[in-house]
C-alpha cells in the first residue's frame, strides 16, 4: 500500500445518468489523467456493478491507477478491487478491515467528528465534504473550504475532498492541505471527459507539485 497516497491526487466517479457508456466513460477519464476510478452505482444490480467493475479492473490495471467501489465491500472483493469507500451508514470501517485486511478503506465523512470516528475505526483515508454545493448528492452537508481545513488539519491520514469540486475552485481546495480530489459532475458532467480530467490533472499537478 506504499506510494498510494500519489494515486489519490484525481479520483474520477462514475455517474451512470451522466455517463451511461461507463467503460468510455472511466477509459477516457484515465487517459487525460485520473489516478483512481470508484464505481458509483446506487441503484444497479450487483451483477451489472460485477460485470462492469471487472471490465474497470483491467483498465485501471493498463493505466496503473487505483480502482475502488462505493460502498460495496461484497462488489470490490469480487471484482479485486484495490479498496472500498465506505459511508457512516454503510458496513463499519473496523468490521470491513477485518473482513478485508488487504483492501484500501476510504471513509467518506460529512463533519469533523465523523472524520474522527473513522481515523479511530482503521481508515486509509478519508473522502471529505461535501466541501460545495453539489448536484450529485442531494441533501448533502456542505462543510465549505473551512471545514475541510479543520479535518485536514485535526486527522493524521490522507484527505481527499469531494463535492461540488470543478476547475474554477480547484485550487481553492487543494491548498487546504487535502492530498487530492474527488469528482463526478466536473468529469463525467462534461461533454469531453478526456480533455475535463486533463485540465483537472494540470491544475492538481501544478498545486501539488511538492507532494
Amino acid at each position: 500500500m506504499l506510494g498510494f497516497k500519489r494515486k489519490l491526487k484525481l479520483i474520477a466517479i462514475t455517474d451512470k445518468k451522466l455517463k451511461p457508456d461507463i467503460i468510455k466513460s472511466v477509459e477516457d477519464a484515465l487517459r487525460g489523467g485520473a489516478t483512481s476510478v470508484q464505481l458509483r452505482l446506487k441503484e444497479s444490480p450487483t451483477k451489472e456493478m460485477v460485470d462492469l467493475g471487472l471490465r474497470i479492473r483491467r483498465l485501471t490495471r493498463d493505466y496503473d491507477a487505483l480502482y475502488f467501489v462505493d460502498d460495496r465491500l461484497d462488489v470490490a472483493l469480487a471484482t479485486d478491487a484495490d479498496g472500498v469507500q465506505l459511508g457512516p451508514d454503510d458496513m463499519p470501517i473496523a468490521k470491513a478491515r477485518e473482513l478485508a485486511p488487504n483492501l484500501i478503506i476510504g471513509g467518506s465523512v460529512y463533519s469533523l467528528k465523523e472524520a474522527l470516528m473513522a481515523e479511530r475505526e482503521g481508515a486509509h483515508f478519508l473522502g471529505a465534504g461535501s466541501v460545495f454545493p453539489t448536484p450529485s448528492k442531494s441533501g448533502v452537508r456542505v462543510i465549505g473550504i473551512d471545514g475541510l481545513k479543520e479535518i485536514v488539519e485535526s486527522v493524521r491520514i490522507p484527505v481527499v475532498a469531494i463535492g461540488g469540486i470543478n476547475k474554477d475552485n480547484v485550487v481553492d481546495v487543494l491548498h487546504t492541505g487535502v492530498v487530492g480530489i474527488a469528482v463526478i459532475s466536473a468529469i463525467m458532467g462534461a461533454e469531453d471527459v478526456y480533455k475535463a480530467t486533463l485540465e483537472l490533472r494540470r491544475i492538481v499537478d501544478e498545486v501539488l507539485k511538492d507532494e
